[in-house]
């Protein structure tokens, strides 16, 4: 069921506030399973993917600075909707199913690939993908058929490295060099950062570009693959 959020606006955050306080309004909006249910094709969203169990719901909910905005589920690699969250009239965004997951049934993946990659070529409001990574399993196999999907169609990305509390500073740096370096392999459109949910790192650094994603002057099609840099 779709919530009612009419008349919420984009509301800049307060002066001195972190990026990320913007975020704070967001409201689940709609739950869907096939394109003829999603919201209306306009204004502009931002997607978020990863493979099961990289923390796609703790992202969302860390931005939010909510626990339970994005619920994770009890089966990984068994959820096939896409949900919907709402900021203001024109600005979404998507929680994509997770994939990856070894012991999901191979047509249960297909599905997958059909639901996901129908929405990402074929959304015209979509301004952005972030992919959310495990930094101690990083660029799996469906991570790089991902992302080599979406160097094949300009698509604009913006690359998480998650539960980055579980590596001491050094492991993170060297990890986050060679995840830059794997993006210059497909010469993406992004870049990558840091992050962990439990200690809220990296969380102003993933609302700003955020920030310039959503709120590009030009919310037409074209603006489907401007980064916003």
């Amino acid at each position: 069921m779709a919530a009612n959020v009419k008349g919420t606006r984009f509301v800049a955050a307060e002066s001195g506030a972190a990026p990320e306080a913007r975020y704070r309004q967001i409201e689940f909006q709609i739950t869907v399973v096939d394109s003829a249910h999603m919201p209306p094709d306009c204004g502009a969203e931002v997607a978020f993917g990863g493979r099961s169990n990289a923390g796609k719901s703790t992202a969302l909910n860390a931005l939010a600075g909510r626990r339970d905005l994005a619920r994770t589920s009890k089966a990984p690699g068994r959820t096939r909707a896409l949900n919907f969250f709402q900021l203001d009239d024109e600005r979404r965004l998507v929680d994509l199913p997770g994939y990856g997951y070894a012991k999901a049934p191979r047509a249960e993946q297909a599905r997958w690939v059909r639901a996901v990659e129908g929405y990402l070529r074929n959304r015209q409001s979509l301004r952005g993908l972030v992919v959310i990574m495990d930094i101690r399993h990083a660029f799996a196999d469906s991570d790089r058929q991902l992302l080599g999907w979406c160097a094949e169609v300009g698509m604009a990305v913006h690359i998480l490295l998650s539960k980055a509390d579980k590596l001491g500073r050094g492991r993170q740096a060297q990890a986050l060099a060679q995840a830059r370096e794997s993006l210059q392999e497909w010469d993406l459109i992004g870049d990558v950062q840091l992050f962990s949910g439990l200690r809220r790192q990296g969380v102003s650094e993933l609302a700003q570009r955020l920030d310039d994603w959503l709120q590009a002057s030009d919310l037409g099609p074209e603006a489907k693959k401007t980064p916003g840099f």
